[in-house]
């Protein structure tokens, strides 16, 4: 029982509390050491949680309080039967349903319609648990992870017969390794980077964001760190299986996602640069559209870079062994409809071509008068819109020196200025103040989940989602080169903040929640659920978030929800049926608040024989 007491009172923290958050920061240690994988290869682990323990012992810096079960009236009513979840069936173990490839099949293929999001109604949904293959295991920690990922994990051999000299990915005993090369860069990614850094100013933070269309494996967004750019990959579920799910085993982001029909889930002026290596994107159907759509989402200033045909046809068409005219025609239509967008070409070297988007509309005054422009008061409603044929126009600058829409600090330093759009008062609801709060705010809280779970200081959480991003300041708050975080911002929250993040030098998307997000099952090792519940309330199932948020995390992965206490206790309801353990605690301002904290972590469990499940 604590000490009464002022809740913002060191002195009010019993040894009661104390105790129990020395039990929750042992608890997440050692669930980190005795991981199924090579994080501790090597290393005596009965050494690790010893001297981990003795750590434990440490206690001075644990000042807040923590509450459990009946102390929040949260022990499940002995009355109120808990709905255990059974497992999928072994079929199940790579679904993702918003892509599922049976359901694909029944859409049109034009335009590639039938490779976006289709998601199943609701009599079709799963509530079933989605199993780990067997023999599953922790992924290595970065930068191994971005070489190496066991087999069992993702164990697809396609594209290591049908690439296999092209070196994306090779089969060593249980390892798949990735060498780092690609079509476009047989000398390896490395090599490719440093020929496109001479003409685009990377490692200096002022290209800090990237897209990186048709991705494959997402080997030129893996390398990008090095430069500190982060890369948004995509590429469609297709007949290479696992590009995306490979891509996240690794430790890099991506989604799945395709340049079909509807615009991509991402703001305008989001990107720094945006890259396509044979990413066999027609760019130059249906009037240029696809062009169109990267120039919305591209930052003036920002760079396109494509790599393969039909640049330089003159030389390569022998070699690519498609007809020398319709590869002519093919370039001379993108450069004509990248003088259209107002693109200036930068570099064509070898099978490379860099262009670059100008800085405001001062230099396509002859532009706007041969285009249709987009109405730009609607240009950040893209979830499941239909592309338009139309150019995203400037926002309004006053001389031809002034960046369009703001001028962005190099990263870091941007990572915590304050935004343009927030500057300029473009975005209602939120000032120079709140957003400095809204930092301050997040640090503090980040800072309460550390002294709770010691791992988010270590290399254990690589692929963090944080499913209601707000301005991105958790991010912010944990940012480090040892992992990254894919921001949600939910199609129904209150104010559209990816802009924003984006203007931080973070990446992100848009999410509507009631659906499935689109990746590969167990791509994340921790999620960030910040008033999820209580922004869906009455909006869709809280059994089918949390069924989705199970499908998406990997095996003794955490989860930390932020929410009111009544909500969280039918969360912890639910999970409990869901092979999750759960720890609650109290908000770092002291148990008088209503809102709390639920830590829980998935229990390690792979899909057995006969459909059973083995649980350990």
């Amino acid at each position: 029982m604590a000490i009464k007491g002022n809740p913002g009172d060191k002195r009010s923290r019993g040894p009661a509390s104390i105790f129990i958050v020395a039990g929750l920061c042992c608890f997440f240690y050692v669930i980190g050491v005795w991981q199924r994988g090579g994080f501790a290869k090597g290393d005596s682990k009965s050494l690790q949680i010893t001297k981990k323990a003795e750590d434990c012992s440490i206690l001075s810096n644990l000042e807040y309080e923590t509450h459990h079960g009946d102390q929040h009236g949260l022990v499940d009513d002995p009355k109120l039967k808990i709905k255990q979840f059974e497992p999928c069936g072994e079929q199940y173990v790579d679904y993702t349903p918003c892509h599922d490839q049976m359901r694909a099949m029944t859409f049109p293929r034009e335009n590639m319609n039938y490779r976006e999001r289709h998601c199943p109604p609701e009599e079709e949904k799963l509530h079933c648990l989605i199993p780990a293959p067997k023999g599953y295991i922790t992924p290595f920690p970065w930068p191994k992870s971005r070489e190496y990922v066991p087999y069992a994990n993702a164990p697809h051999k396609s594209l290591t017969v049908e690439k296999a000299v092209q070196n994306w990915v090779q089969l060593e005993g249980d390892l798949l390794r990735f060498p780092g090369g690609g079509t476009q860069f047989p000398h390896g990614a490395d090599a490719y980077i440093d020929q496109l850094a001479s003409v685009i100013p990377m490692g200096n933070g002022t290209v800090r964001t990237a897209l990186d269309t048709g991705c494959g494996v997402a080997s030129w967004g893996a390398y990008l760190f090095k430069k500190n750019v982060i890369t948004m990959s995509f590429a469609p579920r297709d007949s290479h299986e696992a590009q995306v799910q490979f891509a996240l085993e690794r430790g890099v982001p991506a989604v799945i996602g395709v340049l079909g029909t509807i615009k991509l889930p991402f703001p305008s002026r989001a990107f720094d640069m945006a890259h396509c290596s044979r990413c066999l994107i027609p760019w130059t159907a249906n009037r240029g559209l696809y062009m169109m759509e990267v120039d919305r989402v591209l930052r003036p200033g920002g760079y396109w870079i494509l790599s393969g045909p039909p640049i330089s046809w003159q030389t390569n068409y022998k070699a690519w062994q498609l007809p020398k005219e319709e590869l002519e025609e093919e370039q001379r239509m993108i450069e004509e409809i990248t003088e259209l967008l107002c693109w200036e070409k930068k570099y064509e070297k070898g099978e490379i071509a860099i262009w670059r988007k100008r800085v405001n509309s001062e230099f396509c005054s002859k532009r706007d008068s041969r285009v249709t422009l987009c109405d730009l008061s609607n240009s950040e409603n893209v979830w499941y819109k239909k592309m338009e044929a139309c150019v995203t126009p400037y926002p309004e600058t006053i001389n031809s020196e002034q960046v369009s829409g703001g001028e962005l600090k190099p990263f870091p330093e941007r990572l915590n200025a304050i935004p343009p759009r927030i500057a300029s008062g473009s975005l209602t609801g939120v000032s120079v103040e709140s957003f400095q709060e809204d930092n301050k705010s997040w640090k503090k809280h980040v800072k309460a989940y550390k002294r709770v779970n010691k791992l988010l200081d270590t290399r254990r959480y690589r692929n963090i989602l944080d499913m209601n991003a707000g301005l991105g300041s958790f991010a912010a708050a944990l940012e480090s080169s040892k992992l990254w975080v894919m921001n949600v911002v939910p199609t129904i929250a209150e104010r559209d903040t990816l802009a924003i993040i984006y203007d931080r030098g973070l990446i992100g998307i848009y999410h509507d929640w009631c659906e499935s997000f689109s990746t590969y099952p167990r791509t994340y090792d921790l999620i960030h659920a910040n008033g999820i519940f209580s922004l869906y309330k009455d909006k869709c199932n809280t059994e089918d978030i949390l069924l989705e948020m199970d499908r998406i995390l990997r095996p003794e992965g955490t989860v930390i929800f932020r929410d009111d206490v009544d909500i969280l206790g039918q969360v912890k309801r639910v999970v409990s049926g869901m092979r999750w353990k759960t720890k609650m605690v109290d908000h770092e301002d002291g148990p008088l608040i209503s809102k709390k904290v639920l830590f829980a972590v998935k229990r390690y469990w792979v899909v057995g024989e006969n459909n059973s499940t083995i649980l350990r």
